[in-house]
C-alpha cells in the first residue's frame, strides 16, 4: 500500500489543493512562500501530536471571514445547524491504495469499509471542526453587532477567537467509503499513526559551526539508534551490539569502583581520630553508575579519523559533510524505528526539507538520485531483505536537485491570487506527471535534458527572460537597471528573482508549454532573422529591408504562420505579442520609418547611432552602416565592452518595451474582482498573512 492522494482544505495557503504522491520519491518545488513548508507542518501536527490543534492563523485567509458571518447568524438567533454550516473547517482527505491480491492488510483493515471487491482505495478524512454542541460557548460573552454598529468590534472579536479556537475546536477522523460518502466510520486518531509512520528532517538542522557552541548533533542521533537497538523488537544482531555496549560499560564501571575507592581512602578523613563517643567510622565508599544512553547523550563526541592519534571533532568537518551524514543517520534511525514495530505500519512517510543545505551541486544531484537505493540498501542489510514501504517527500529550492529528479516526480507549488479574492494568495499544485500529454513526449524529453544540462531555475523564479545568446545575457543586467531608472516610482524588475535562460530562436517555442504550465510571467527576446532567396533559390540572411521571410522558428510558431514576412512582424501590435503570461520581443525601428535591425547587435547600433558614428542621410543608409559594423563584431568582446567599460547607451526599443511589461506584477495584467464580505480587520489580515507564507 502507499499514500496516493492528499487533499487539503482551508489550511494556510493550502486553501483547496490536491497532491498526488509517487510510490517512491516526490519532489516539491516552487518559489518562496508557495506553501511547501505548510504541507510539512500540517503533517507534523497530524502525525506527531496526540491531539492535533490549530490556531486562528492556520485557517486560510479566504475563510477567516466566515467566523464573523457565523457570529452574525448567531446574533440573529439562527439555528445551530445553519451557523455550523458557515463555520470554517480544516479538512484533510487521504487516499491510500493497496494491492487487490493483498492477503493481510494489517492496520489498514480497520479503514476498509466498502463492499466493492474491485475497489482498492481507502479514504480517510480528518476534520478540525467545532465540537458538537459548542456554538453557544464559542460565541459566549461577545458583544453582539447592533443596528448602529452592524460591523461590531471586529478587532476584539478576532482577538477573542484566537483564545477560543484551540479550546472549542476538535480534530476528528473518519473512514469513508470511496464509493458512498454517506457510509462513514468514526476512528481514533491514534490509528492513523499506527497505519502511517512519519519522519521529519527539518530544513534547520542545528549543524552549528565551531565558532558557535558545540552541538554534537550526530552524537545525539547515535543515542537514538542505541535506544532502538536494545528494544525487544530489534533484530538479534542489533540487540547483541547493544548488550555488548552495556557489558563494556559494566566492566569499566567495576574497574572505576575498585581503583577509585583504593585512592579515595587517602583523601577521606579518619573519623576514629576524633575519639568522640558514638562516632563510628562510616567507611565511606563510592559507587559509580554509568549508563550507555547517558554516555552517548552527554559524554560521547563524534570524531573523524586524523593522523598520529589526533582525531578531528564533529564540528571540524565541513557543514556539507555533516549535513549529509546527519541525513543518512536520520534515515537509518527512521528505518530502525519502523523495523522494530510489533505491527508494521502500512506506509512510512518521510519529509525531507531542503536537503541541499550546505551541499555542493554535484552532491545534491547524487543525493536525490540515490534515495531509492538507500531505502533498498537498508532493507537488504538491516531487515533481511524485507521491503521498506517508504515514501519520501522532498521540498527543495535547488535547481540542481530539481532538474536531476524525473519530471514525473515533481509537483510545482504556485501561490497566486484568485480573481474573486483581490490580492489574497492561495496555493495551486501542478503535477508535472499530468502536465504534459503524450503528444508532447518529445518536448518533455528535450526540456528535461536541457534543464539538467543548464541548471535552469525556471521553477523557482518570480519571472523569466528567454534570450538568444551571450550578448543579450551579458548586457541584460545593465538594460534592466536602465529601464528601472526610467521609472523610479514604478515596479522594479531588479528586485525580482529573475531566471535568464539562454535558448536561441530555434528552441524558444519548445518552452511555451512549460512556461504556460508554470504560469510564469516570461519575456521572450528573440531576433527578427530576416532572410531572402539567393541565386540558387536558398534562403540566406539579409537586411530587414530586403527580407521576404524569417528563419526564426519561435516567431513562426508564435504567429502560426510559416511564411510571415519581416514587414508583417514589424507591423504586429503589442496585443498580438502577448499571450497570457508570455510576451514576445523582437527588433523594431526606434521610430516610425527608421531602419530596423535583424539581430541584437545591429539593433543596438541603430539605437545608439551617435555612439557608433552613424551618419547616413536615409533609413536605408543607416541600415547599411549598422549591418556592416555588426558583421565585424565579436559578440563576447562587444558585450563585455558595453556591459563594463562603456555603459552610457540607450536600450533598444523592443527590449525596453518588453522589460517594462515584465516589470508589472502578474496580478496587474488583469483586473481582479475583489471579494466582499466579513473578514478580519486589516491589522489581523497582515499578521495572518505572515503566518501563512511559511
Amino acid at each position: 500500500m502507499y499514500l496516493y492522494k492528499i487533499e487539503i482544505e482551508n489550511f494556510r495557503l493550502l486553501e483547496n489543493v490536491v497532491l498526488l504522491l509517487e510510490e517512491g520519491t516526490t519532489v516539491i518545488v516552487g518559489r518562496n512562500n508557495s506553501g511547501k513548508t505548510s504541507l510539512t507542518e500540517l503533517f507534523r501536527r497530524l502525525m506527531s501530536e496526540n491531539t492535533p490543534t490549530f490556531r486562528l492563523e492556520d485557517f486560510s485567509l479566504y475563510v477567516v471571514g466566515q467566523f464573523w458571518e457565523a457570529f452574525l447568524l448567531k446574533c440573529q438567533g439562527r439555528e445551530d445547524q445553519e451557523i455550523r454550516a458557515v463555520l470554517p473547517v480544516i479538512e484533510i482527505r487521504l487516499t491510500i491504495r493497496y494491492e487487490k491480491e493483498a492477503v493481510n492488510l494489517g492496520p489498514l483493515g480497520d479503514f476498509v469499509i466498502d463492499l466493492n471487491s474491485d475497489c482498492t482505495d481507502v479514504l480517510i478524512v480528518i476534520r478540525y471542526q467545532l465540537r458538537e454542541g459548542g456554538i453557544s460557548s464559542f460565541f459566549e460573552d461577545i458583544p453582539p453587532a447592533s443596528a448602529t454598529s452592524p460591523e461590531g468590534d471586529k478587532l476584539a472579536f478576532f482577538r477573542t477567537l484566537k483564545e477560543r479556537i484551540p479550546k472549542g475546536y476538535l480534530a476528528i477522523m473518519l473512514a469513508v467509503d470511496p464509493n458512498d460518502s454517506t457510509n462513514q466510520k468514526p476512528m481514533e486518531l491514534v490509528k492513523l499513526r499506527q497505519l502511517i509512520q512519519s519522519g521529519f528532517i527539518n530544513a534547520q538542522r542545528g549543524l552549528d559551526d565551531i565558532t558557535h557552541r558545540d552541538r554534537d548533533v550526530l552524537g545525539k542521533v547515535l543515542e537514538t539508534l542505541f535506544d532502538t537497538a536494545k528494544s525487544e523488537a530489534a533484530t538479534p544482531k542489533d540487540r547483541d551490539i547493544a548488550l555488548k555496549l552495556e557489558s563494556a560499560v559494566e566492566s569499566l564501571q567495576k574497574e572505576i569502583d575498585d581503583g577509585f575507592n583504593d585512592q579515595l581512602k587517602g583523601l577521606l578523613p579518619a573519623f576514629s581520630l576524633f575519639g568522640y563517643p558514638g562516632l563510628n567510622d562510616p567507611h565511606l565508599l563510592t559507587e559509580t553508575t554509568l549508563d550507555v544512553q547517558r554516555l552517548l547523550n552527554n559524554h560521547t563526541r563524534v570524531h573523524c579519523a586524523g593522523v598520529c592519534g589526533v582525531n578531528l571533532p564533529e564540528t571540524y568537518n565541513g557543514l556539507g559533510a555533516r549535513n549529509l551524514i546527519f541525513i543518512l543517520l536520520k534515515l537509518l534511525e527512521f528505518f530502525k524505528s519502523f523495523a522494530i514495530k510489533d505491527t508494521a505500519p502500512g506506509s512510512h512517510l518521510i519529509f525531507i526539507e531542503e536537503p541541499e543545505v550546505h551541499l555542493h551541486p554535484q552532491m545534491q544531484e547524487v543525493f536525490i538520485s540515490k534515495l531509492g537505493d538507500i531505502a533498498r540498501l537498508f532493507a537488504k542489510e538491516f531487515n533481511e531483505g524485507k521491503t521498506w514501504p517508504v515514501q519520501f517527500v522532498v521540498t527543495t529550492h535547488s535547481s540542481h536537485l530539481a532538474n536531476k529528479a524525473p519530471f514525473e516526480s515533481m509537483r510545482y507549488f504556485l501561490a497566486a491570487p484568485k480573481p474573486t479574492a483581490g490580492h489574497l494568495h492561495a496555493t495551486r499544485i501542478k503535477d508535472l506527471r499530468n502536465g504534459f500529454t503524450n503528444s508532447m513526449e518529445e518536448d518533455r524529453e528535450f526540456l528535461h535534458k536541457y534543464m539538467t544540462l543548464t541548471r535552469c531555475d525556471l521553477m523557482f523564479a518570480d519571472k523569466a527572460v528567454l534570450i538568444e545568446g551571450t550578448t543579450e545575457r551579458l548586457l541584460l543586467p545593465q538594460m534592466i537597471a536602465k529601464v528601472d531608472a526610467e521609472q523610479p516610482d514604478g515596479p522594479q524588475l531588479s528586485s525580482k528573482y529573475l531566471s535568464v535562460v539562454e535558448i536561441g530562436g530555434a528552441y524558444a517555442h519548445r518552452f511555451f508549454r512549460l512556461l504556460d504550465f508554470l504560469e510564469l510571467q516570461t519575456l521572450i527576446i528573440t531576433d527578427l532573422d530576416a532572410v531572402e532567396k539567393d541565386a540558387n533559390d536558398k534562403l540566406v540572411a539579409c537586411k530587414v529591408s530586403k527580407g521576404s521571410l524569417t528563419s526564426n522558428g519561435c516567431l513562426k510558431d508564435w504567429f502560426d504562420d510559416p511564411k510571415i514576412t519581416p514587414n508583417g512582424l514589424i507591423n504586429k501590435s503589442d496585443a498580438e505579442k502577448i499571450l497570457e503570461n508570455r510576451r514576445l520581443a523582437y527588433e523594431l525601428p526606434e521610430t516610425v520609418g527608421a531602419a530596423c535591425g535583424r539581430s541584437f547587435e545591429d539593433a543596438f547600433i541603430l539605437a545608439n547611432g551617435d555612439l557608433f558614428g552613424l551618419n547616413g542621410a536615409s533609413a536605408l543608409d543607416r541600415e547599411d552602416e549598422a549591418w556592416e559594423q555588426a558583421k565585424g563584431i565579436k559578440k563576447s568582446d562587444f558585450a563585455l565592452r558595453y556591459a563594463i567599460d562603456e555603459t552610457t547607451w540607450t536600450v533598444p526599443r523592443y527590449i525596453a518595451e518588453g522589460l517594462r511589461w515584465l516589470a508589472q506584477e502578474t496580478c496587474d495584467l488583469a483586473t481582479p474582482q475583489v471579494k466582499t464580505g466579513g473578514g478580519p480587520p486589516e491589522e489581523n489580515v497582515n499578521s495572518l498573512r505572515e503566518e501563512q507564507y511559511a
